[in-house]
């Protein structure tokens, strides 16, 4: 395609070290990270906002970041952008064997499950099916991640039931935790009822970490309610009462 060539010249030139750009030329791969890392999370944004506007703009941002990686590589003898694409193409055809093979697939589950099989297949060195989760994920996607890679060797509950059994184990545990007073067992089993939540919302197809972002957004929706409201009646919130600020809550919530 064209187009691809053409960024990856312009790519080029800005790393000439005689005629192109000396803040392309200082970067590393390193020094790209934080901005690597920012253009993705303006990307997600975009797409949970549905701006398709912004998605085009950023989806570019993130091809920009993929080329140069790949450029600096080039320079460095490691390897090409062509190399890039040509072990993509051939990784997506192998783990696809329902597509461009002879084998069945019941569903996107059973799909996802053989993904990983063949992944902890070509990953000899990995000893463990949890390995190549990235430490630093957001803790929910960590834990999401984590689940996903144990339920590919079966180590999963046929169905929710059983989640919510677990759930409500955990809750009870948590209330024994709470009247201890032990704040090293409250934070423990905290953490078990926020995985087992988790859990549950894999079990039921639910992406654990937009819909808590969902919650959070539509939180400081009706937040900024109320605080629009005492802005327009030249009043202080800071000496709200929780009963006005409740019931406040209550009619962003009707509006809302």
């Amino acid at each position: 395609m064209k187009e691809f060539q053409k960024l990856v010249d312009i790519i080029a030139q800005l790393r000439d070290p005689v005629s192109g750009c000396p803040w392309d030329v200082k970067q590393t791969p390193e020094s790209l990270v934080p901005n690597f890392i920012e253009e993705l999370y303006e990307a997600v944004e975009a797409i949970e906002e549905k701006d398709s506007n912004a998605l085009l703009e950023e989806l570019g941002d993130l091809l920009l970041h993929i080329v140069f990686q790949a450029r600096i590589a080039e320079e460095e003898g490691r390897f090409d952008i062509a190399q890039v694409l040509e072990h993509i193409a051939e990784k997506l055809i192998r783990r696809h064997p329902h597509v461009f093979g002879d084998q069945e697939l019941a569903d996107a589950d059973a799909v996802k499950m053989n993904w990983e099989r063949l992944k902890k297949k070509e990953k000899t060195e990995r000893i463990s099916v949890l390995e190549g989760i990235p430490r630093a994920l957001p803790g929910l996607i960590y834990a999401q991640r984590t689940q996903e890679k144990a339920a590919s060797v079966g180590f999963d509950w046929p169905n929710v039931e059983p989640v919510l059994e677990k759930l409500a184990e955990e809750e009870a545990e948590f209330n024994d935790a709470l009247a201890s007073e032990d704040n090293a067992m409250i934070r423990e089993e905290l953490g078990d009822m926020l995985f087992t939540l988790v859990n549950l919302a894999r079990k039921l197809h639910i992406d654990a970490e937009s819909a808590l972002k969902e919650t959070t957004r539509k939180f400081h929706k009706r937040f900024h309610y109320i605080e629009e409201h005492y802005r327009q009646n030249g009043a202080n919130i800071h000496e709200a009462s929780l009963e006005e600020l409740d019931a406040l809550w209550d009619l962003a919530k009707k509006d809302r």
